[in-house]
């Protein structure tokens, strides 16, 4: 058994397919790659998540620690971006490899 945050999974590829499996987080993660984006950009990187959906997607992985979410408070409007914590990083070669997956299933269809 395997232990994260108060849960419990029965082996280790549980234990990341409980951190970044879904439709959405691995998507939000891919495009956090290159650096740090506000809600909106997300958004346009991914028109046809709900607002709901997202924001409660970016809420678990910032609970698990995978990303972090800064306000900036020093003029209105109010900006938040979101980035890649140290942690959220050792996934980066996971979410590539997923990416270049993709990549491949399209190109051997041709």
């Amino acid at each position: 058994m395997y232990k994260f945050k108060g849960k419990e999974y029965p082996c280790c590829a549980s234990l990341t397919m409980g951190v970044i499996g879904g439709k959405w987080k691995t998507v939000i993660l891919f495009h956090l790659i290159d650096g740090p984006l506000r809600y909106n950009e997300l958004r346009k990187e991914m028109p046809t998540v709900t607002e709901r959906t997202l924001s409660l997607q970016l809420k678990t992985l910032e609970e698990d620690g995978v990303i972090k979410r800064k306000v900036y408070t020093t003029k209105p409007p109010l900006k938040v971006e979101y980035s890649l914590t140290e942690f959220g990083k050792t996934l980066i070669p996971t979410i590539k490899s997923i990416a270049d997956w993709g990549v491949f299933v399209v190109n051997s269809k041709k």
